[in-house]
């Protein structure tokens, strides 16, 4: 059994050390926010944030995530502060076509603003780099970026 902190909650996984985090969420734990996209940490739609950082949940066995690590799921972004405004900004600017990737875009924006509250370009550039939108969304991406930042 491992034991991972998600959303702040304590969950028992029986799950090898190898499991994909992704996996694990989604299979075991019927947490079906986070998508699989590419399943080689290209295209972003697996984000989630251990820690306050962004990482691909795809390649990350569960076995890596260090004890006491905090976890934060699509399912659980809006219960922080970065994660409820880029929520809002979203709705407001309507950035969802399809809506596949967002999620994943949604904890790569999230983990950008908890951590550089006013970006610029090129902070949003680099945080987002990676995170691939079929639709091509990419301006209202970065317009609710803004705005939730307060820099639009």
């Amino acid at each position: 059994m491992i034991t991972l902190t998600i959303n702040g909650e304590s969950k028992q996984l029986d799950v090898t050390e190898d499991t994909p985090l992704l996996w694990a969420l989604r299979d075991v734990l019927g947490m079906t926010g986070t998508k699989f996209g590419c399943g080689i940490a290209q295209c972003g739609a697996c984000t989630v944030q251990v820690d306050g950082q962004a990482v691909r949940s795809c390649m990350l066995p569960v076995g890596a995530i260090g004890e006491g690590s905090k976890i934060t799921t699509i399912e659980g972004i809006g219960a922080t502060d970065a994660g409820a405004r880029i929520q809002k900004a979203w709705l407001d600017l309507e950035v969802v076509q399809c809506g596949y990737c967002q999620s994943g875009q949604i904890m790569s924006a999230s983990a950008l603003l908890a951590a550089t509250p006013q970006p610029d370009d090129k902070d949003i550039d680099a945080a987002m780099a990676g995170n691939i939108c079929r639709c091509g969304t990419y301006v209202r991406i970065r317009e609710a970026i803004k705005k939730a930042a307060g820099v639009a």
